[in-house]
């Protein structure tokens, strides 16, 4: 069956209408005290980056509620916690600065999206105020904000995201086992079991 493909803006707008103004209105160029409270909650970030071939890269961001640090109405600053050492997100920011992120806090079901452009930092004398159970980022994400706004709560409505009872861990095979099979296939399933056990939440901030 062929695809009936969207080519075209104008085609576009005519399957799903225009935005409407209080839609358009509620960007903004700055951080309001309501999003600096945002902020302060979220434990959770997800960033979107591009690098300059178009090539795009999603990652998430964790710690505790209120890791963004705010420096001022317009300057955010995300920490770098020890991971695979990919530097996907990085790799385009050094290419292309522009960055999207979403902002969850458990239990809500708007979210908080920042866009604006990114620079690598590697110290500041802000590095400190970031520090997590001793550890100190080696580096910094540093974005200057061009645009914000809340996101309405259909998605995560749809999606039951916060409802425990639509939750099944089980679903799908293990941590241990989607590694075993992906990238740690030398290894067995009993040391990956191990490896992803409890003391795996003990080396978070140690790599």
């Amino acid at each position: 069956m062929p695809l009936a493909e969207v080519t075209s803006h104008d085609e576009l707008r005519a399957i799903l209408g225009a935005p409407t103004r209080a839609v358009m209105a509620k960007e903004r160029t700055f951080l309001s005290d309501l999003d600096k409270q945002w902020l302060a909650a979220s434990p959770f970030c997800l960033v979107a980056t591009s690098g300059a071939d178009g090539t795009c890269d999603v990652s998430p961001k964790g710690d505790p509620s209120g890791f963004t640090l705010v420096l001022d109405d317009t300057t955010i600053v995300v920490p770098e916690r020890p991971g695979n050492r990919r530097a996907d997100g990085f790799t385009n920011i050094l290419d292309n600065p522009h960055i999207g992120l979403i902002y969850l806090v458990p239990g809500r079901s708007d979210t908080l999206r920042i866009n604006g452009r990114a620079r690598i930092v590697r110290d500041a004398p802000f590095f400190e105020q970031m520090t997590v159970k001793g550890h100190r980022p080696q580096l910094a994400l540093v974005v200057d904000v061009e645009q914000v706004f809340y996101h309405c709560s259909k998605a995560l409505l749809r999606s039951a995201l916060w409802s425990s009872e639509t939750w099944d861990p089980t679903a799908v095979p293990s941590q241990a086992a989607i590694a075993k099979q992906t990238t740690r296939r030398d290894q067995s399933l009993e040391e990956l079991e191990r490896y992803y056990g409890a003391e795996y939440a003990t080396r978070l901030y140690t790599g």
